[in-house]
């Protein structure tokens, strides 16, 4: 009888071993189980690519508190599954404070109040809008700004590509809601590193009517910023870059930094602040803000004397000291780098101290001295602080007769200079401190004169 020959290799006998056999079903199991989940996985990744739509938004981005802001707002989602998955159960919280005045003691402060804004922590969450569910992921990175310190963070929405419009309503809801937040108020923005940071809240918009300047002053100003701003096409017809310059200057507490900031509430801009004399403000730094404004901004370039304090070349390795120099400021203004749709003011207390190179034409279209209080303005000052009580005019006579008295308009009652003067800051210090005894005010005029230094005994 003919026998079968062994198997080269004892297969047989391995695959009769029920061990070995139980083994290797197990393992094609697993086998199979991992390239049905990566073939699972590839499907969902492929679905998620097809069906799914993502937006991420960055802190950086502008509308980064918008959205944030818009998570906020309270919604209610009809249906009982509805309203319980789209809970938010991981919230941030934002403190403000604000001091307010006591009602028991007249210019004491009161106590202090706090608003809480809650907003959407970090981690993920289910939004609905309309009729589109929306997946919203807030996390922070591990990196961090170079500038700032402050962690990297972004925001990503997510919903089905069916929906994808809900975005652009989406977006157009949180700028809305945002532009209503601050209605009403001026955005200060400061340099920070080189980026623009808000400086502090939004501020309530000064009235322009409540910075007093002297006769013409203001009205000058306003109408050459109010015809510039109209004139963008006419600048790009005749090839002249659209920018427009002015410089404000004279002693301190004249009201230079109070109209820029009313001026820009009138014209619903902000304001975009840099002070030259600080340190650690270079050129490139200087210049590369200048070409990142926020739009609708003034760009406001305080101490700009400073500057001339800084003449120093750049040295070979491109160094060229710890502050903005004269040559850097000449080319931020209107340089090849120069930004275009600029309105820059430029303040000084001293005028002594510029250069002529600075104050030509295109960098300088206006100069404008703002200086001590004339009769005219202490007039109006007077009528707006105690116009509905003084309905005569007879104390608002009194106390510039008061003022002429003490020669602080620069001549005494005969005419002669008295080389005495007084600042409009001052006046108003006099009119808080009495905002409800206008006789006080007079009588007390006396605290404007300039106080002579003490000198030591011998």
């Amino acid at each position: 009888m003919a026998t079968s020959s062994p198997s080269l290799l004892g297969l047989d006998a391995l695959f009769d071993n029920p061990l070995f056999a139980g083994g290797v079903g197990l393992a094609s199991l697993g086998a199979a189980a991992a390239f049905a989940r990566k073939g699972a996985l590839a499907a969902i990744g492929a679905a998620r690519r097809r069906l799914l739509i993502n937006v991420e938004i960055s802190k950086q981005d502008a509308a980064y508190p918008w959205i944030l802001a818009w998570l906020s707002q309270p919604r209610e989602s009809p249906g009982f599954i509805a309203s319980r998955l789209t809970r938010i159960h991981n919230l941030s919280v934002t403190t403000t404070t604000a001091t307010t005045s006591s009602s028991r003691v007249p210019g004491a402060s009161g106590p202090t109040q706090a608003h809480f804004l809650l907003q959407p922590g970090y981690g993920r969450h289910l939004v609905k809008f309309g009729s589109a569910y929306v997946a919203v992921k807030r996390e922070r990175h591990s990196t961090a700004n170079m500038n700032t310190g402050e962690p990297h963070e972004v925001v990503q929405l997510t919903t089905l590509w069916a929906h994808r419009h809900a975005f652009e309503d989406i977006f157009r809801e949180a700028h809305r809601l945002a532009a209503e937040a601050n209605e009403g108020k001026t955005l200060v923005y400061s340099a920070r590193g080189i980026e623009w940071t808000l400086l502090g809240d939004p501020r309530k918009k000064r009235p322009l009517g409540s910075v007093i300047l002297d006769e013409g002053v203001k009205e000058s100003i306003v109408a050459d910023v109010k015809d510039f701003l109209s004139r963008q096409q006419w600048y790009v017809e005749r090839g002249i870059p659209y920018r427009r310059g002015y410089l404000l200057f004279g002693p301190p507490g004249g009201g230079k930094s109070s109209f820029i900031q009313a001026l820009a509430g009138d014209l619903d801009f902000a304001v975009a602040m840099i002070n030259l004399s600080e340190m650690g403000m270079t050129d490139d730094k200087l210049a590369y803000l200048l070409t990142k404004l926020p739009r609708r901004s003034l760009l406001l370039l305080e101490d700009a004397d400073a500057a001339f304090v800084n003449r120093r070349q750049r040295d070979s390795d491109g160094y060229s000291g710890s502050s903005v120099t004269f040559s850097g400021l000449l080319n931020a203004l209107d340089g090849v780098a120069a930004g275009e749709e600029r309105i820059a003011f430029l303040t000084t207390n001293h005028i002594e101290s510029l250069d002529p190179a600075l104050i030509r034409p295109g960098r300088v279209d206006m100069m404008i001295r703002i200086g001590e209080a004339s009769r005219h303005q202490a007039g109006l000052m007077w009528d707006r602080f105690y116009g509905d009580v003084d309905t005569d005019g007879s104390g608002r006579q009194q106390f510039l007769l008061r003022l002429d008295d003490l020669g602080l308009f620069g001549r005494s009652r005969g005419g002669e200079p008295s080389g005495r003067h007084v600042s409009t800051a001052a006046i108003q210090g006099l009119f808080l401190y009495n905002k409800d005894d206008m006789h006080g005010a007079i009588a007390k005029a006396d605290a404007l004169l300039s106080r002579p230094p003490k000198t030591a005994p011998a």
